[in-house]
């Protein structure tokens, strides 16, 4: 079950890209008696109002067929208690949904998370670990690894392979985040054009519509329709309010 944080190292450099460093990954996972992989990536966590923002990217290995669509486009990570508490503590956790289990997580199941419960035990990925990875800029990661059929002492056996399980999530996330491009580093709630970026940037520099009409040599009304598109996108009802939102969404 042990592996050489050297090799980790040096099979993460040469994996070429993401898809072959999560390769990687999933098969030193399975020294570690785990299955399933999930790695999910999100430049901002929250909306302005509180409610989770989808990852701008997952890597999933050995997981139902279902899932990927589930937590990217259905909701489900939404409502997915793991990322609820990945998302409030950076400490590493081993969770379980069943009912006898004695984990984090037995604690926090409610009602709203129904839907997500019901899938785990039909799909029988109710026991895992996740390494929340919570970054200086705001933007976090979670790691997440599953095992199938679990055995009721999971509890036990996953808090002796998380230290090294934890070491495993934090090599790998040095080795992704470096090859993330544009599309990985923006937030998937709120997309702004190029041009009405532009313009919003400007505007937070403190330039009024006519500054910012000379600058990308367009008209003052040309401006000020880019200007009106952010603040609806935003949902913001007045420059200061669309600059702050603008800055949560990293969009400066």
């Amino acid at each position: 079950m042990a592996f050489d944080a050297w090799e980790l190292e040096t099979a993460l450099d040469e994996a070429p890209t993401i898809a072959a460093k999560l390769d990687v990954a999933h098969a030193v996972m399975s020294a570690l008696g785990l299955g399933a992989l999930i790695y999910d990536y999100a430049p901002v966590a929250y909306t302005h109002d509180g409610e989770l923002i989808t990852p701008s990217f997952f890597g999933m290995r050995d997981v139902p067929l279902d899932m990927v669509d589930l937590w990217s486009a259905s909701g489900f990570y939404q409502i997915d208690p793991v990322q609820h508490l990945a998302l409030n503590s950076p400490r590493p956790f081993v969770w379980s949904y069943r009912k006898n289990g004695r984990t984090v997580l037995n604690r926090a199941l409610d009602a709203r998370h129904e839907p997500v419960v019901s899938y785990v035990h039909d799909t029988a990925i109710t026991c895992g670990l996740t390494v929340p990875i919570h970054l200086r800029a705001g933007d976090c990661a979670t790691f997440t690894g599953i095992r199938y059929d679990a055995q009721d002492d999971f509890d036990r056996d996953g808090a002796e392979i998380l230290p090294r399980f934890t070491l495993l999530a934090h090599a790998v996330h040095a080795a992704i985040e470096p090859l993330f491009g544009e599309a990985e580093r923006r937030s998937r709630a709120v997309h702004l054009t190029p041009r009405e970026r532009e313009c919003l940037r400007f505007s937070a520099e403190g330039l009024s519509a006519k500054d910012i009409s000379a600058r990308i040599h367009r008209s003052v009304p040309t401006v000020t329709m880019h200007l009106n598109a952010a603040a609806r996108k935003l949902d913001a009802r007045n420059r200061a309010q669309m600059i702050a939102r603008a800055a949560h969404y990293r969009l400066l």
